[in-house]
């Protein structure tokens, strides 16, 4: 394919290409949009991610030599051969970051886009499996729409160069390299096409079909199904973070969470009257555990009415007195809604009445505005007028069709079941959009109705953008078992690594006992009464401390904390530990999730968004960083019981830890000091997970706290980890309505001066309504070495305070 003629444009450089077209746009200085199409002229359809007007008037340069051509910005340059229009992408100094084969690394193979055609004879066959109700059509006839294209997007990678994100999906891979990966959505698969270098750069795919990745004996690329044009970015870091704020700025800001989402969050499948959820929340406050929010899974409607969006009036009564009674005991209420409607419930039949159903009549057209409107009508009149808090929006990749049967199907086989079957309802170009659509019209409708109440969806999928819309995504419906949860870690940091901020999962897995169908193969059949299942559910939690969202969930058996034991006892006492530690942690959590909103900044962090320096840390797939302080080592391996209370013997209690170079590190629990660069076998009794702190760290702890609003007198505790400078923005603001758009929150930088044993509090800046005139600080300063640690306690009225110790 060689390069006929290139035209610089005003802003853009225009190749001339075999039958082609390719255009280059910068739209900073490091992001750098392309495109390639075999017609006369793109095609004009909007990106449903990329924000409007995120393309800034951008200097570029290009320059003509004998056997290439070269686009630069300040930070990057494209060098493109004439001779075969292949690719390689340098930063500004000329190192080669990657690049296409020589031959060329882009595909188009023109494919029929077949529609199906519905009519009012369509037969419909309703159906119901473990993840919910199900509505199939056959169609009466296919056409063709229109003619597509196959893109296939080739690369060669460097040797040691590792590849993250894509996603969340359930192999638990963290590096791609040497794998492979099918995009598309479904129970346990969450797609973001998007994916992170450690030589610096990112690559975003602005395509929603089904898409593969391969780096393997087929080649290394990116293949997507069904599309008009190639359309991708090419953005420069070098570092994760860059990369992220680049991907955000892009693609849309994370908002912020309302501080009490950060706190625990209890469910089970499922809490079946209003009685039993104000009792579960008594209970806590009771025993003095920590809780935030109790969730409402499905069933909140009456009978057999799957997806409609009100309350039984038998089990909930009066929900407006329910939600008024939980306010009062200073927790939150999450429910559950789905986006298909069947069996001719109230909401079904306004939606089909208005046309807004797709052609299995039972799930909304999310793509539709109107349709997404009436969706909210139904949503807030039946739900959230009544005072509700958050929303879980459950089988978000509503057309998943393997969940039935004994023995799992093949990947390949599985790629088949559940895209053709979306493909019969969407347009085979935006079948893996639709979450991202949906998540949307909840955001957008929601702040329109009210912005004293900050938006929070828990969602099974997810999509590039799709952070702009308050979303959570979960893992799925995961099995408890030892492997699932050490797969989990992996997962959820490659699809952080995209810039999707919020991750979370089933603390103790969904499926906890072991029956006929495939996915029902937990290793519990007596759920939290066998020890074994005890000792995992202790060590899932310890994890989930460190999550973004703290949430623990699942069938089969309860999942109270008291369910595990009584005080006293060794997993009940652990629960509790690990619950008021997260807590305690709240003002780190919620100064790292303002970060997030207002620096672009990422939570759960693979070991390379720090440590891209260090090789060592590349395969790393058990440990990572939570904010920018605390090294996670969640415990994977049973120590005390199997499956059946079957006790274990002999097993250390032990896990291995690799600590990064570059840095030293202290044991968060005993603050010993050890040097980074080496792996060292760590304590981890039922009681420990390892966790080490950074050195140069510091770490705002705060009271114990019943729920993350109970304002306390106590002094909030500053840990500096010695061995280096360092610093921390504390950030807070009202905790809940969206005045912190308009300015209405304070930060205090603090710094560390390691040489000069020297903290200084700078003057606060900004403020919010209810905020404190004047804080109490006590500092305590940990080097590892000394027999007492060397502690004070001061008075902050927000004005420059030098501590000098």
């Amino acid at each position: 394919m060689k390069v006929v003629k290139y035209t610089q444009k005003e802003d853009h450089l225009l190749l001339e290409v075999g039958t082609g077209l390719m255009k280059i746009i910068p739209y900073t200085e490091s992001i750098i949009r392309i495109r390639y199409t075999l017609e006369n002229q793109y095609s004009t359809k909007k990106s449903l991610f990329v924000e409007k007007n995120s393309q800034k008037a951008m200097e570029f340069m290009v320059e003509e030599k004998d056997s290439s051509i070269i686009f630069s910005t300040r930070k990057v340059r494209i060098q493109i051969n004439k001779a075969t229009a292949a690719f390689t992408y340098m930063n500004a100094a000329g190192n080669i970051l990657t690049k296409e084969p020589d031959r060329g690394g882009k595909t188009l193979v023109p494919t029929e886009v077949h529609k199906p055609v519905y009519d009012a004879n369509t037969e419909i066959e309703n159906s119901q499996n473990a993840d919910g109700a199900r509505a199939k059509a056959v169609a009466i006839k296919h056409v063709v729409d229109r003619i597509a294209y196959h893109t296939k997007l080739e690369f060669e990678w460097a040797n040691g160069e590792a590849l993250y994100g894509l996603g969340s999906h359930e192999e638990g891979v963290l590096n791609l390299r040497g794998t492979h990966q099918y995009l598309y959505q479904q129970n346990m698969k969450a797609v973001v096409p998007v994916m992170v270098s450690t030589n610096g750069y990112g690559i975003i795919v602005d395509s929603y079909s089904t898409m593969t990745f391969h780096d393997d004996i087929h080649g290394s690329y990116i293949w997507t199904d069904v599309d008009s044009d190639m359309d991708y970015y090419f953005v420069y870091g070098p570092e994760f973070d860059q990369i992220v704020k680049s991907y955000r700025y892009l693609t849309g800001q994370a908002p912020l969470l309302p501080k009490w989402a950060f706190g625990y969050v209890q469910s089970k499948e499922r809490y079946k009257t209003q009685e039993e959820l104000i009792s579960v929340i008594k209970e806590y406050r009771k025993r003095e555990i920590p809780l935030d929010m109790i969730v409402l899974d499905w069933r909140s409607w009456t009978g057999d009415l799957w997806g409609q969006k009100s309350f039984d009036p038998e089990r909930f009564p009066n929900p407006t007195e329910m939600m008024e009674e939980i306010h009062k005991l200073n927790a939150k209420l999450m429910v559950s809604i789905w986006p298909i409607m069947n069996n001719e419930g109230p909401n079904h039949v306004e939606m089909k009445q208005k046309g807004y159903l797709l052609g299995n009549q039972a799930n909304y057209d999310a793509f539709s505005e109107d349709a997404r409107n009436l969706y909210w009508k139904q949503a807030n009149e039946g739900i959230f007028s009544h005072g509700t808090d958050a929303w879980w929006c459950d089988c978000t990749e509503p057309f998943e069709a393997d969940w039935v049967g004994e023995v799992k199907p093949e990947p390949e086989e599985r790629l088949l079941i559940n895209t053709q079957e979306a493909k019969k309802y969407l347009d085979p170009g935006y079948i893996n959009a639709y979450s991202l659509l949906h998540s949307k019209g909840l955001y957008e409708n929601q702040r329109l109705t009210t912005e004293s109440k900050r938006v929070v969806n828990l969602t099974r999928s997810s999509y590039a953008g799709q952070q702009k819309y308050s979303a959570i995504t979960w893992s799925g419906d995961i099995a408890a078992n030892w492997e699932t949860m050490r797969n989990q870690i992996a997962d959820g940091l490659n699809m952080c690594v995209t810039g999707i901020p919020y991750w979370t999962l089933d603390i103790g897995a969904f499926f906890v006992a072991n029956r006929e169908q495939w996915f029902w193969n937990g290793d519990y059949q007596e759920g939290c009464e066998d020890l074994g299942y005890r000792e995992l559910y202790v060590r899932w939690l310890q994890y989930g401390v460190f999550l973004p969202m703290f949430r623990s969930h699942g069938a089969d058996t309860p999942r109270e904390v008291w369910r595990f034991g009584e005080p006293g006892t060794p997993f009940y006492d652990t629960l509790v530990k690990y619950i008021k530690l997260r807590y305690r942690l709240m003002p780190y959590i919620y100064s790292v999730a303002g970060w997030v909103t207002h620096e672009d900044y990422t939570m759960m962090r693979a070991l390379a968004f720090d440590f891209r320096n260090d090789p060592n840390t590349y395969n790393v797939k058990d440990q990572y960083m939570f904010g920018p302080s605390f090294l996670v080592n969640p415990v994977t391996d049973p120590m005390y019981y199997e499956s059946g209370s079957i006790e274990l013997n002999g097993v250390p209690k032990k896990r291995s830890v690799y600590l990064p170079a570059g840095t030293e590190w202290y044991n968060f629990w005993t603050n010993q000091r050890l040097q980074g660069g080496q792996t060292i076998e760590a304590d981890a009794d039922l009681e420990t997970m390892p966790l080490y702190v950074r050195s140069g760290s510091i770490v705002p702890i705060g009271p114990a706290i019943q729920y993350t609003s109970e304002e306390t007198n106590a002094p909030l505790e500053i840990h500096i980890y010695r061995g280096e400078d360092g610093s921390f923005l504390l950030y807070d603001d009202e905790g809940d309505t969206y005045n912190y758009e308009k300015g209405d929150y304070a930060t205090i930088a603090l710094h560390w001066y390691d040489q000069n044993n020297c903290l200084v509090m700078e003057d606060r800046q900004g403020k919010f309504s209810g905020m404190k005139t004047s804080m109490e600080f006590v500092i305590t300063i940990i080097d590892g070495q000394r027999s007492e640690l060397c502690t004070k306690r001061e008075k902050y009225i927000g004005e420059q305070l030098t501590i000098q110790f």
